[in-house]
């Protein structure tokens, strides 16, 4: 039987090594490469919005995966998530933003569902994709946003010390108000492992682990 390959994009390199052991550990029976292209992610931090042309971009990317014989495409990043859905009309191999099970998954845990940042590109991305998961699954939620300001710029200047600090207090401030969190990037994921659940047991979800264990599940 032949092996399924998954294809991954990524915005950061630094993403590859995370994906390639979720990837080693959970579905070690599938073939998996790696498109990784930063410029898209600076793209749309420098502008303040995901462009038509980036997303013409992204699509580009997905396209070049479904042609290096990819059977699945998982898009690693969520500033670009809309970019995503709207290149996974133009396959013939179903194609995945990174959130969407995380969203789904947040969905079912409770009704106030918190999301917490270090890109404003990102905020509103995910929690337009919460709202419209929660609709999907005909449940009522209430979204509630956290931007930390710096956190992204002190983790690309290789502080993950102030990064992992800021990340860590937006969501000791948020848990009181929230049934369940959600890290908007996949960058946040190792701040998640190292907390776990808060201390008033409020489940913190990231996006790699759960994108990865959803298409584990798929491709088995």
């Amino acid at each position: 039987m032949k092996r399924k390959v998954l294809g991954l994009i990524h915005t950061s390199a630094a993403l590859v090594p995370v994906f390639q052991q979720l990837c080693r550990e959970k579905m070690p029976g599938v073939d998996v490469f790696n498109i990784a292209d930063d410029s898209l992610i600076k793209d749309v931090i420098a502008r303040g919005e995901l462009t038509p042309l980036t997303s013409r971009r992204v699509a580009d990317h997905v396209l070049s995966a479904e042609a290096a014989g990819a059977d699945f495409i998982l898009v690693t990043c969520s500033s670009i998530g809309r970019a995503v859905e709207a290149a996974a009309l133009r396959t013939s191999v179903p194609v995945l933003r990174v959130d969407q099970p995380m969203a789904d998954k947040a969905v079912g845990l409770g009704k106030r569902i918190g999301v917490v940042a270090t890109l404003s590109t990102t905020l509103e991305p995910t929690a337009d994709l919460i709202r419209r998961r929660a609709q999907v699954a005909g449940r009522e939620v209430s979204v509630v946003t956290r931007l930390c300001e710096g956190a992204f710029e002190a983790l690309m200047a290789g502080d993950t010390a102030k990064h992992d600090a800021a990340v860590t207090a937006a969501l000791l401030a948020l848990a009181p108000e929230t049934d369940v969190i959600v890290l908007a990037q996949a960058s946040m994921a190792r701040v998640a492992a190292g907390l776990g659940k808060l201390k008033t047991g409020t489940p913190i979800l990231a996006s790699p682990e759960i994108a990865i264990g959803h298409l584990a599940a798929i491709l088995a």
